[in-house]
């Protein structure tokens, strides 16, 4: 594809993410909040953006920028054929997680990492945070693996690393070398803060954790309140610990899920102060509504989830990820961020043509992960676009609908990917 020349592309846009050109000034939106233009890019940059006006001459696409995936983990993916958790209980997962982690090898996790990611370009991802397993026999190998893929596929997809260990560890001489090699290498620290709680050795745990991720200046992304028992505890804990610090780095809480257990007036203030300290929120409604709230031989009606809108009203910045696919943790998935949004469409009652149910997948999660582009479409911002075959939300999310995906500009072709052509991503238009 000739760069220097300009290309276009008529699609229905969510009026939401689109900053219009001066002389649009009252585009025709549909009841979906979708708008029809003509999109021009040129050395991979949108150029111009123009209304359609004529009835007959209405797209047949749905136009998004390419989209994000805030919460994964790399290392465990497609784990879940040896490894089944088939009566769907955290325990169990956690129990089968040790297990096959003490099977990992770097040619098994470069296997089943190479494959999401070939999966994640193919559906239209082009930034994904992955947590990996730090300590043990495994790490290595897993750390080896992905920032050896991060610089491969630094063209196509933005790979963010969490290193995910106990909390304790941070307090440890041990924890300080690893913090030490992640800040090394651009990544962010991680941890799992779930019952039970231990006050006072949790509260110095975190402490530890804050102060190591100010002097290294490393964002932090914990896995926190994952239960259905001790709503929020986690959370209030940070909070203390934060009102003891000074913290200059962002901080996010993945999950937060037993927040959504909390009486309405003690989750406001709580969601108030998340505000106040700058907290960020992930949620992951699908591994939580399959993991968490499970009674035996009983449907549980009320299950633990991020109270996404509640968050969100305080002012917290809110995405929502995938999290497990096909492991232990969860059984299905395949990096596919408009398979997440069919399925968060039900489960957390986001919908897409509201401004605050599409920010999650998009704007929002792009601020969340320090992107450079939040994803509006503008002139002069990135030809990075997910072109899906419908002319409707609805047609895009009742069943996973033909895409195309455009790189910097170049259209992607979808053969290649598909048989993990690495050398020949790139179709002849």
């Amino acid at each position: 594809m000739d760069q220097k020349r300009e290309f276009f592309l008529k699609a229905w846009v969510p009026r939401g993410l689109v900053c219009l050109a001066e002389n649009i000034e009252e585009p025709r939106v549909t009841s979906e909040g979708l708008c029809p233009l003509k999109i021009g890019w040129e050395a991979g940059r949108i150029s111009s953006i123009g209304l359609i006006d004529d009835l007959e001459a209405f797209p047949s696409n749905l136009l998004l920028p390419r989209l994000l995936e805030p919460h994964a983990h790399l290392d465990k993916a497609f784990t879940w054929r040896k490894f089944p958790n088939l009566l769907g209980r955290y325990n169990n997962a956690l129990e089968l997680n040790l297990k096959e982690f003490q099977t990992r090898t770097f040619s098994s996790v470069r296997e089943r990492a190479k494959n999401a990611l070939f999966l994640a370009l193919r559906h239209g991802v082009r930034a994904l945070r992955s947590h990996v397993d730090s300590i043990g026999p495994s790490s290595e190998a897993s750390w080896e693996v992905l920032l050896d893929l991060r610089k491969e596929w630094k063209s196509f997809i933005d790979l963010q690393l969490v290193a995910l260990v106990p909390l304790e560890y941070w307090s440890t001489r041990q924890g300080e070398i690893l913090a030490a090699r992640v800040a090394s290498c651009g990544g962010l620290f991680g941890g799992v803060f779930a019952p039970p709680f231990n006050g006072n050795n949790d509260n110095s745990r975190l402490i530890k954790l804050l102060k190591l991720a100010n002097k290294f200046g490393c964002a932090i992304d914990l896995h926190i309140d994952e239960s259905q028992i001790n709503p929020a505890a986690g959370l209030q804990q940070l909070i203390h610990a934060l009102k003891q610090l000074k913290i200059t780095v962002p901080i996010t809480c993945s999950h937060s899920s037993s927040m959504g257990l909390l009486p309405s007036n003690r989750l406001r203030r709580l969601a108030e102060q998340l505000e106040i300290y700058g907290v960020n929120v992930i949620a992951l409604p699908l591994t939580n509504a399959w993991l968490l709230g499970r009674n035996a031989r009983a449907t549980s009606c009320k299950r633990p989830l991020a109270p996404i809108q509640q968050l969100q009203q305080a002012g917290v910045t809110v995405a929502v990820g995938g999290d497990n696919v096909q492991d232990p943790w969860f059984p299905i998935g395949n990096f596919d961020p408009i398979a997440l949004m069919a399925y968060a469409l039900p489960i957390a009652q986001l919908a897409p043509w509201q401004r605050l149910g599409l920010a999650p997948f998009t704007t929002s999660a792009a601020y969340l992960m320090g992107l450079d582009w939040d994803g509006t479409i503008k002139l002069g911002s990135p030809a990075d676009l997910l072109v899906l075959e419908a002319d409707s939300w609805v047609g895009a999310l009742a069943a996973p609908p033909s895409r195309k995906v455009l790189v910097a500009g170049r259209w992607l072709d979808d053969t290649s990917i598909s048989h993990q052509n690495f050398n020949n991503f790139w179709t002849n238009e």
